[in-house]
């Protein structure tokens, strides 16, 4: 019998089914995060639904979450990366806390540590699939900045992810201003998530509005906005379209 010509078979450690594999796509996802300064500090929202392909699956996820002393992170995409982060972001807290040295990591730092973060995975073909938005205040100095999947990232005044870059940052840049109260901040932070909700399937109309300041991080509890949707274009999307369905 010539064992040299017997093949394998393919379900051993020595088959095909032995290859690396990455997550190249992503399962459960949330939508847009959409944040911006205001005079006091930085306003955040996003909404709780988590997406499974299509599907809405859930409508109690929780998308935003402080980090230490001086930081909020929202983070829309795929719900287990963020845990993920969130680890890495746990394990740097404490790394740092650990120093007692009166210091602590600010927005700026944490920022910076996500580029990194990012891009290295991004660079080992295995990214974690979240476009990330931290704000923050120390010191008295706001900081709020966004990175991509990628490892893009920038620093502005408002910033939105997924959807909301493409929909809510025409808003911001027509009425946000540099001396924004809370209550004015919070109007358009949902006038913002209203238009996502009538236009991005994957919203839910459950959301939560956090805020950081000098004296910490309060994120809302969940509540819905007000609607409305007897628009004609609404009802009869297809009139005046020519050749669509």
């Amino acid at each position: 019998m010539d064992f040299m010509a017997s093949k394998q078979p393919e379900n051993t450690l020595l088959g095909p089914e032995s290859d690396s594999q990455r997550t190249l796509y992503p399962y459960v996802t949330g939508t847009s995060v959409v944040a911006l300064k205001y005079k006091d500090g930085i306003l955040m929202a996003a909404d709780m639904g988590g997406s499974y392909g299509s599907t809405l699956r859930y409508k109690s996820v929780e998308r935003m979450k402080p980090i230490g002393k001086h930081s909020l992170l929202g983070a829309s995409g795929e719900i287990s990366d963020f845990q993920e982060i969130l680890r890495y972001l746990d394990e740097l807290i404490l790394y740092d806390n650990m120093w007692d040295d009166g210091n602590s990591l600010g927005p700026k730092e944490v920022h910076s540590y996500l580029t990194r973060v990012m891009y290295n995975r991004r660079n080992k073909f295995n990214p974690l699939w979240n476009s990330l938005v931290l704000g923050g205040v120390k010191n008295g100095e706001k900081y709020l900045g966004t990175v991509s999947m990628i490892g893009v990232n920038f620093e502005d005044n408002h910033v939105a992810t997924g959807f909301g870059n493409h929909l809510a940052r025409p808003i911001l840049r027509d009425e946000w201003h540099e001396n924004l109260s809370f209550e004015d901040g919070v109007k358009l932070l949902e006038k913002c998530m209203r238009v996502l909700l009538y236009r991005d399937r994957s919203a839910v109309n459950k959301l939560q509005i956090a805020k950081i300041t000098v004296e910490g991080v309060t994120i809302s509890q969940p509540y819905s906005l007000k609607t409305h949707w007897e628009f004609s274009a609404f009802q009869d999307p297809a009139q005046g379209a020519i050749g669509s369905w």
